[in-house]
Formats: C-alpha cells, sequence, structure tokens
C-alpha cells in the first residue's frame, strides 16, 4: 500500500500537467504577492502572506475543479467554483473592514483580497495572461491613484 502511495507520489512530480499546474500555482503566489506588497508597504493588515496564500488557495481549488470536469462522466458546474472562491474570499475580505470613529477603513484591503482570490482563480483556470493583467491593473489602482486621493 505504500508503495504505491509512493508511486504516486514521484509519477505525480513526473507528470507534464503536474508541472503545467506547480507553474500556474507559483504565478498565483507571484500575483498575489505583487497585489499585497502594496498593501504591506503601507502597513495594512492584509499584507504579501495572506494575499499570497488567498491566490494559491483559488488557484488550487481551480485546478482541482478542472480535474473533476476532465475525470468525472457526471460534469460539473463551473460557476458554482466561481462563486464558492468570491463568497469565501468576500467572507474574509469583510472582515477587515472596520467602522470606527463614524469612518470606514480597510475597504481597499478588503477589495485586494477579493481580487487577489479571483486573480488565483484565473490562474488555476489557465488564464494567466488575464491574471497578470489583473494584476498589473490592481497595482497602478493601487500605487497610482494614491497620488491623486485626498490627503486624510
Amino acid at each position: 500500500m505504500s508503495e504505491s502511495i509512493l508511486q504516486d507520489l514521484t509519477l505525480g512530480f513526473a507528470d507534464p500537467q503536474f508541472v503545467r499546474d506547480a507553474l500556474r500555482m507559483a504565478l498565483a503566489l507571484a500575483f498575489g504577492a505583487a497585489i499585497g506588497f502594496e498593501r504591506e508597504w503601507h502597513a495594512k493588515a492584509a499584507g504579501m502572506r495572506t494575499h499570497m496564500l488567498i491566490s494559491l488557495g483559488a488557484c488550487l481549488l481551480a485546478l482541482l475543479a478542472l480535474d473533476i470536469m476532465e475525470s468525472s462522466t457526471a460534469g460539473m458546474d463551473p460557476l458554482r467554483l466561481v462563486q464558492a472562491v468570491a463568497t469565501a474570499v468576500g467572507f474574509l475580505a469583510a472582515g477587515t473592514i472596520v467602522i470606527a470613529g463614524g469612518s470606514v477603513k480597510g475597504l481597499t484591503t478588503g477589495a485586494g483580497l477579493w481580487l487577489s482570490g479571483i486573480v488565483g482563480l484565473a490562474t488555476g483556470l489557465g488564464e494567466l495572461a488575464l491574471g497578470a493583467a489583473a494584476t498589473v491593473l490592481a497595482l497602478v489602482v493601487l500605487a497610482l491613484l494614491r497620488l491623486v486621493e485626498p490627503r486624510k
């Protein structure tokens, strides 16, 4: 039994699909890190590690869903996957929003977390260019638009 598990594991690492999936997960980590770095730089509650883990988790979920869809005769509704990621990450993102003293804080961090999850989902589904473009656009919004915001 343990030989079978060991064989499955070693053969899995040699599979070209595993290499493709590992690259997708690495890119999801990089994209999440890029978004999270800006939050980390400004000392926000959810920084690089949080964004990276959310992006990786969403990517892995997408890869697993693709695998299930390919191997299952019953099929799977991919929109349920999108809904699950959006809902779960939205729940985490909502936890970063605080209303204190009449002002709302954490909205941008929450939005960044939610976006990192969706970028991870896109990366896992093989939409690497789309994930990269969303990451660049997010960095433009987070970094450059900070310059035109009124100072508080």
